[in-house]
């Protein structure tokens, strides 16, 4: 294929992909006047559902920088097939659907689940509360951290790792004073996707923790409430969300370029 051909078929597809990615999120704001969105923003399901979203999402990620981080540097630090293995099972929860992931959680941690038994001997129920809408949230985004971590965790030069521990710093203080701040660029990027990864859940939130107001609904099943019966408000909610994931694509612009540039 000759070169002018080939350019044309490229931005040819460019123009299309790009046009089919736009026009629905384009369609959010376009058929929206202001008033409308003024009186969805007003609704009542709103505000609950993005302090829910907040606090939840804001644990979840907690959960998976805290755990994940430390796994991220053991899978990086080793190798074989134990590690290859701990590794598949962290992105295990990417490749499962998201109401398979919920009916997972329920089978796991409901009354009768396999763990969730037990903890309803001791008195603690997990099935349709907050907390289970932080388990669900973990449990789908999670793998998106632990990606990036160990990825950037094996970035790391291995001489400055030895020269650290040669200066006589523990395990823990090299992991920490060396390893972090070095992969610091590849740790937020990884962060924000699972924080958005988190604040989208859906389905596992749906199936294990409910849609109640309040209690369980974040603001994807916001908008899924708001669909039956008011519109405006739906579009409000996805206009929110759209502007969220939109602030997260420029945050990881940004840090993808300083650490190419550090």
């Amino acid at each position: 294929m000759r070169s002018r051909a080939w350019d044309a078929v490229q931005l040819a597809s460019i123009g299309l992909l790009v046009s089919f990615l736009l026009l629905p999120v384009a369609s959010l704001g376009l058929t929206l006047s202001w008033d409308e969105l003024v009186t969805g923003l007003r609704h009542p399901l709103l505000l609950p559902a993005v302090r829910l979203s907040l606090t939840t999402s804001a644990s979840s990620l907690t959960l998976v920088v805290v755990l994940g981080s430390l796994v991220a540097w053991w899978i990086a630090r080793h190798a074989g097939r134990v590690s290859r293995l701990i590794e598949s099972v962290t992105q295990l929860p990417a490749v499962i659907p998201p109401a398979v992931a919920g009916v997972g959680l329920l089978l796991a941690f409901g009354r009768r689940g396999l763990f969730g038994a037990f903890l309803e001997r001791h008195g603690i129920a997990l099935p349709f509360t907050t907390p289970a809408v932080v388990l669900a949230e973990t449990f789908v985004s999670a793998p998106f951290f632990i990606q990036a971590a160990i990825a950037a965790f094996r970035r790391v030069d291995e001489n400055l790792i030895a020269v650290a521990r040669t200066l006589g710093a523990s395990p823990f203080r090299t992991f920490l004073r060396v390893a972090v701040p070095l992969s610091a660029p590849g740790l937020v990027a990884g962060a924000a996707m699972s924080w958005a990864r988190s604040l989208g859940e859906f389905g596992a939130t749906l199936l294990f923790a409910g849609n109640l107001t309040g209690r369980t609904q974040t603001l994807p099943l916001a908008v899924y409430t708001a669909m039956e019966s008011d519109l405006r408000a739906a579009r409000a909610l996805a206009l929110v969300m759209v502007a969220a994931s939109f602030g997260l694509l420029l945050v990881l612009r940004r840090v993808s370029s300083e650490g190419r540039d550090a």
